[in-house]
């Protein structure tokens, strides 16, 4: 197949995982005569554009609740909560990003520190880490693979992260509760608390909208999280009762992005 612009390229991709349900990075770079580098970059900007769900070596599509929203509002969205969370990390810090399509569009923004030591349960994140410029000194937790969350999970991963003190925890979200805290479909949700409990700051990144999702299984308590960080569409009501659950609330505006 002839080499295809980089749009072109990437409506190919979103039409083959429609009709494979899933596709490789490898077979992907043969199909379009290019490398598992680009390749790689275009499967990370569908993600970010709430286009589909990485994996190891290759893409899923999103479940179908979590592809509402336009894949321009969310990626908007997505990248100013992630520029706004970019504020809060210094140079040199200990930092915890766990595995999520909000918190992977923090990724690519983390050129900009120096000096980072970086903690993930997500092989996507380490991956992306490694690509980039001032690569961060990068530690997975290992652990057993979880399908659902495309995450190492379990007893293992729990304990390598006992070993360590981290400044902050970057943390996302299936969805937000106002009177419990942070909510997933996955019942794992022991990691995460880990993550918060060896981090002297826990940052939730997630997006208004998730206020709306009705989720089973409480996965952080508020009382549990330092800063939520999301964007300008959450409600003041909302917010002021998060607030007064001790959170700190960062609305990141979808206008400011790049400013």
């Amino acid at each position: 197949m002839q080499k295809r612009n980089t749009q072109q390229r990437r409506r190919a991709i979103i039409e083959r995982l429609n009709i494979h349900r899933e596709v490789m990075v490898d077979e992907l770079a043969q199909l379009f005569s290019t490398s598992e580098v680009t390749i790689r970059k275009d499967l990370t900007e569908l993600e970010n554009n709430g286009l589909l769900l990485r994996k190891f070596g290759g893409a899923v599509p999103l479940p179908q609740d979590a592809s509402e929203l336009s894949s321009e509002k969310l990626s908007a969205r997505k990248i100013a909560i992630a520029e706004a969370a970019l504020q809060l990390i210094k140079d040199h810090n200990r930092i915890i990003i766990d595995s999520g399509s909000t918190t992977a569009a923090l990724i690519p923004l983390l050129k900009s520190k120096l000096g980072l030591v970086v903690m993930t349960n997500s092989l996507h994140v380490a991956n992306t880490l490694l690509e980039g410029e001032n690569e961060p000194k990068v530690i997975m937790t290992g652990g057993t693979w979880d399908p659902q969350s495309h995450a190492f999970q379990g007893k293992m991963a729990e304990q390598v992260l006992r070993a360590y003190n981290f400044d902050q925890a970057f943390i996302g979200a299936a969805g937000l509760d106002l009177n419990k805290g942070t909510t997933t479909f996955n019942e794992l949700t022991q990691l995460t608390q880990v993550m918060a409990e060896v981090s002297s700051e826990v940052v939730v990144m997630a997006e208004s909208e998730k206020l709306q999702r009705k989720i089973p299984n409480v996965e952080l308590p508020w009382q549990a999280i330092s800063i939520l960080v999301t964007d300008e569409s959450i409600a003041p009501s909302d917010k002021q009762h998060i607030e007064q659950q001790g959170v700190k609330v960062i609305c990141a505006q979808t206008n400011r992005i790049g400013a």
